[in-house]
């Protein structure tokens, strides 16, 4: 009997043993950093973005770390991104991320440099080997607080890395959702360096006012230039609309003459660069046009204002303001 208890007893302890030896592999194997297993928190959201001057990086440095992306500037539009549709690109050869240690505070000159200084060193880099490059487009504005008129001065561009996968020394990182934070492109202004007179053709009711790169036409409704002189405080309204009424800005690459307006077919030079299309009036509210009428020798003069006017192109917009002259008209009887 003594013997069937110690046999037992053995028996026991190898069991025993045998479940402290899985359980010491499986805890041995869970240490281990194979790149998935353990999540490396590192964030540059709150790190400004800089740019480099004679190449494609944009990169943010924080210390002796940097995270470097290398896109084509195209990639960087001047429209802003609809609700829910962001533009989207692949982590590619061409469109580069990198997450790069140094032994030593990183500066502006280590990343764009064509010959980097000598230090700091790289001691490790983590390259983007899979993943997508999320970019959300808004227009920076300046409002004038007079006649609360905007003027785009700029683009912020939101870039986020969706599903990223870093290849590093020690296995793989995966990030579902990586913000790189924002980078913000400048935009030319708009000129709107015209004069106060306005022109209308013999042939048709477009009115307009140009300079040397720009226009701004009125297919205005014959009926607001009335030859008969306003009463006082009294001036003829009508709405903007998308065919009676409209009101384009157009900007020319080439330079632009008086003989460009009035034509049966549009010339093909200068060619316009960008047009924008005011936004359809809301009677009382915007889109606004009146004229006001005096007399003037032997014609009239003819005032024309607008009145709230939005102008628009694509998912872009601005204000003219609370009360934009477009210019006079003079007509004869």
């Amino acid at each position: 009997m003594e013997q069937i208890k110690n046999s037992i007893f053995v028996s026991n302890i190898i069991k025993m043993k045998r479940v402290v030896s899985l359980l010491f592999v499986a805890l041995f194997l869970n240490s281990c950093d194979d790149g998935n297993l353990i999540q490396e928190d590192i964030s540059f959201e709150d790190v400004a973005t800089q740019s480099c001057n004679t190449n494609n990086i944009i990169y943010k440095l924080k210390d002796k770390e940097a995270l470097i992306l290398e896109i084509p500037e195209s990639s960087f539009t001047n429209e802003p991104s609809l609700v829910g549709s962001p533009t989207i690109i692949d982590i590619n050869s061409a469109n580069r991320v990198v997450y790069r240690f140094y032994n030593g505070t990183v500066s502006s000159s280590t990343i764009c440099e064509t010959i980097p200084p000598a230090t700091p060193i790289v001691t490790d880099q983590w390259t983007a080997t899979a993943g997508k490059i999320q970019i959300f487009t808004t227009a920076v504005k300046t409002t004038n607080p007079i006649d609360n008129s905007t003027r785009i001065t700029g683009y912020n561009h939101n870039i986020v890395f969706k599903n990223v996968t870093f290849a590093k020394n020690s296995g793989t990182q995966v990030y579902e959702t990586f913000p790189f934070g924002d980078y913000v492109t400048s935009a030319t202004p708009l000129p709107f360096g015209f004069d106060q007179t306005v022109e209308k053709c013999s042939s048709s009711n477009q009115i307009y006012n140009y300079n040397s790169s720009e226009s701004l036409t009125l297919d205005i409704d014959p009926t607001l230039i009335a030859s008969a002189a306003t009463p006082l405080n009294t001036p003829r309204t009508g709405l903007i609309g998308t065919t009676n009424n409209k009101l384009t800005y157009q900007l020319f690459s080439g330079l632009l003459t008086g003989s460009y307006f009035c034509n049966t077919t549009i010339p093909s030079t200068p060619v316009v660069s960008e047009e924008w299309n005011a936004v359809a009036g809301i009677s009382n509210i915007s889109g606004i046009i009146e004229v006001t009428t005096t007399t003037f020798g032997t014609g009239f003069k003819h005032t024309i204002v607008l009145k709230n006017v939005t102008m628009k192109k694509g998912s872009n917009d601005f204000k003219l303001g609370d009360s934009y002259i477009y210019g006079d008209l003079y007509t004869t009887n």
